[in-house]
């Protein structure tokens, strides 16, 4: 294959990153939007939009192995081809952390919320604004930002932390809100998660650049 006919494939399959990145990034943000406002319309279109999510994910693999098989990229053009296949996962994966908190919405529907929302939302557009700036990078091959984004789930950990403990002061001084109240755990937990795969996405950039396959850390994990 030409070298000119190999970069414009590989542009054709960053630019598809860059398009799953930003149906996933819009659900984790509408899915957040229904559940503030308990709208379950948007809900199910966010649920929706999932199967084209998984769809879109599924396409890049299929582009990017057929690269792989009959081209038979080396080095560089290997290292990133094999990359994109891991990024488009952790995608979709995170978009399933997005459909979970939209499912979450249409099981309190009819509830009053006993929940720290405007935390809860804070956290959200942390993880998404992660979660985009990773993709941008994967894009651009940005180790310098591969490197640094993963030290912000530093404070996506922090709000996770103060939400699960005013969700648990919530239970112990209503019981009867223990039922929904654990929905919003679930849903902190999901965008705990999202930020937790923006890592593995750094790390792929990383690898991309170096060759180098290493674990990126927070100060938390270096702790550990």
């Amino acid at each position: 294959m030409p070298r000119e006919t190999m970069d414009r494939e590989i542009r054709d399959l960053k630019d598809e990153i860059v398009l799953l990145g930003s149906m996933v990034e819009k659900n984790i943000a509408d899915a957040m939007v229904s559940l503030k406002n308990r709208d379950v319309q948007l809900a199910r279109e966010v649920l929706h939009r999932d199967q084209q999510v998984n769809q879109k994910r599924f396409d890049i693999e299929t582009a990017t192995l057929l690269v792989i098989a009959t081209q038979q990229p080396m080095a560089h053009d290997l290292r990133l081809l094999a990359a994109i296949l891991e990024v488009a996962g952790e995608l979709e994966r995170i978009g399933d952390y997005a459909k979970g908190n939209a499912k979450i919405t249409t099981l309190l529907e009819n509830d009053v919320l006993e929940a720290p929302i405007l935390e809860l939302e804070a956290m959200s557009d942390k993880a998404g604004s992660m979660m985009h700036r990773s993709v941008q990078a994967f894009v651009k091959e940005d180790e310098y930002t591969a490197r640094a984004l993963p030290e912000e789930d530093n404070l996506v950990d922090d709000m996770y932390k103060s939400i699960y403990r005013q969700l648990v002061e919530c239970m112990i001084r209503k019981p009867a809100t223990i039922d929904h109240t654990n929905y919003l755990m679930w849903a902190a937990h999901n965008l705990e998660r999202t930020a937790d795969r923006v890592s593995n996405i750094c790390e792929r950039i990383i690898f991309v650049v170096t060759g180098e396959l290493t674990e990126v850390a927070s100060n938390d994990d270096e702790m550990s």
